[in-house]
């Protein structure tokens, strides 16, 4: 099946689709419908222990990262407009991430799909070149074959043209269990579109709420805000104030109330001896 391809995203990013055809085929230009059908049609989706070597040339297991969310894209260095602008947006969001929830609560990975190109060194590189020294982020090189896996259970679609590769700026977020669980686009999104699917993660939306971890986490959910004035997430503590107040007022109330029925009871019982 050949999809066809279109425009889309504020950064102009090309999306890209390809399923069943070789790069050598594949087609100049692809349907924005289709390539972004393939790209949620992942959701969900188990991802494989595929295998790696990180930019230090250190064997590297998908595995490893299972326990926590798990931040992925894809890039080729040899690229010299998108790929370095969506990890310099991923970066700024990351970093927001790491502010706003525990800095070892997350991973990300990104991983070259250039095989032939994307060598460790390469990737060392590039990530270098891109400023990147966040914790808990590495960069990671693979084979053709564990690319062409690794690509189609993403959703990620790509094929080589004359100007090196055009594909699909997207970023993926997994749950802790190497599920697919949020898929970002563009070449240059806002932070809380990282952040908010790796909150629900790391904290639980659906956690158990009767549990102090729990109730904690649930607290940490709702209080972690972003602030659009200075762009960044900072947690909330007028919950807790509103909170106070209202059980502040609720105990005066309620201590009132009970003072009056206390007496109207009294005046009632003295009534009734006289």
């Amino acid at each position: 099946m050949i999809v066809k391809a279109a425009v889309l995203g504020a950064g102009g990013a090309m999306l890209v689709a390809l399923s069943g055809t070789p790069l050598a085929a594949a087609p100049a230009v692809l349907d924005e419908e289709g390539a972004l059908a393939i790209s949620q049609a992942a959701l969900g989706r188990q991802i494989d222990d595929h295998r790696f070597v990180d930019q230090n040339g250190n064997a590297v297991r998908l595995a490893e990262f299972r326990g926590k969310p798990l931040v992925l894209n894809l890039v080729y260095t040899a690229c010299v407009r998108s790929c370095p602008v969506i990890v310099q947006t991923l970066h700024d969001a990351v970093a927001d991430a790491q502010g706003a929830l525990d800095e070892d609560s997350f991973n990300v990975i990104t991983v070259g799909f250039d095989a032939r190109g994307d060598t460790p060194d390469r990737m060392a590189s590039f990530a270098r070149a891109q400023g990147i020294e966040l914790p808990n982020w590495r960069f990671l090189s693979t084979d053709g074959r564990t690319i062409e896996k690794l690509a189609a259970q993403l959703g990620f679609v790509y094929f080589a043209s004359s100007q090196g590769f055009q594909h699909l700026s997207q970023v993926s977020v997994l749950d802790s269990e190497g599920r697919l669980y949020r898929q970002i686009y563009g070449e240059d999104f806002g932070s809380p579109f990282i952040v908010e699917p790796l909150k629900d993660l790391v904290f639980g939306r659906n956690a158990d709420p009767t549990s102090v971890a729990g109730l904690i986490n649930r607290l940490r959910l709702f209080c972690t805000l972003y602030d659009p004035a200075a762009q960044r997430y900072r947690f909330d503590y007028s919950v807790f104030i509103g909170l106070f107040i209202g059980l502040a007022a609720l105990t005066i109330v309620g201590s009132v109330l009970v003072r009056n029925l206390w007496r109207r009871r009294r005046d009632m019982q003295l009534s009734v001896r006289h």
